[in-house]
């Protein structure tokens, strides 16, 4: 376990949106709007611009300050799609989007540099979440720099074909900090500023992995960066509780409660009404 004792962080709070500066004072909601057939939980129940106006309507009602759009399914043992068919899924929907909620701060969520490019300089998204932090494309890190927007990076460990076949850390927690570090020095050298850490829950982890991670979450405030974790109805969560992702939420609030506690700043969820409710909550616990 690491320890910290007596150690005082200052964790970077602002972002650049659309050439406006972005005040992280406190915990928020980035709502997932997957528009792929094969996601592990709601693939292909966003398939009309009716369907997907009104999820992205609900969640910005219900206190989402992003929402994350993606078209490639990560889920553990999913087969990659090609370039072409990630673009023909999102071009309709950054367009409907981008029509519909101008002022909204809509997230990328791809590993490829030409579908970020596209999203950001076309429909006008204000930030890229990538699963591989740079590592499934070499012109990712370049293509961040040029278009000067907030960049997620995510820990993973392989791929999502290979990621869950037997995972192994010297120290979970410790191996991904030290991942980030290296990360991060070179995203800094190359005049990214405005970066978030991801530590990718179920990607690549056990079971035991993942709640470790969960304990020793503060440890990544050494970072100095916003952390975003992504738990919702994860096999962490239903397979600990033998339900399904369907019947997970209560255990997803459950968790997401703790990463907020332990210094979680953004929460990447299906449901964006309890994730909203727990920031409150949680808030209101650490005040008093």
């Amino acid at each position: 376990m690491i320890m910290r004792k007596d150690t005082f962080f200052r964790k970077k709070t602002t972002l650049c949106f659309r050439q406006k500066i972005f005040e992280l004072k406190s915990p928020i909601v980035m709502g997932i709007l997957n528009v792929t057939p094969d996601s592990f939980y709601d693939g292909g129940k966003y398939k009309t611009e009716k369907e997907i106006i009104e999820q992205a309507e609900k969640m910005l009602c219900e206190g989402a300050t992003i929402i994350d759009v993606g078209a490639v399914s990560t889920r553990p043992n999913s087969h990659p799609i090609n370039f072409e068919d990630e673009k023909n899924r999102l071009k309709p929907v950054l367009s409907t989007l981008n029509k519909h909620f101008a002022d909204t701060w809509f997230s990328i969520d791809t590993y490829r540099s030409e579908i970020a490019k596209m999203a950001v300089e076309e429909f006008g998204f204000g930030m890229v979440n990538d699963i591989s932090a740079g590592s499934f494309d070499e012109k990712m890190f370049s293509e961040i720099a040029q278009l000067n927007i907030p960049y997620i990076i995510m820990h993973i460990h392989g791929t999502p074909l290979n990621m869950q076949i037997n995972p192994t850390y010297n120290n979970v927690t410790q191996d991904i900090i030290s991942f980030f570090s290296s990360k991060i020095n070179f995203l800094k050298q190359i005049g990214i500023k405005d970066i978030l850490i991801d530590p990718g829950f179920g990607f690549g982890k056990t079971i035991e992995n993942n709640y470790t991670l969960l304990k020793e979450l503060k440890a990544l405030e050494m970072l100095e960066l916003p952390i975003v974790v992504g738990i919702s109805r994860k096999s962490m969560i239903y397979k600990l509780l033998e339900t399904t992702p369907e019947q997970a939420l209560n255990g997803t609030t459950s968790v997401n409660t703790i990463a907020l506690i332990n210094g979680a700043d953004v929460i990447r969820v299906h449901d964006v009404k309890a994730a909203f409710e727990a920031i409150k909550i949680v808030k209101m616990y650490l005040q008093s």
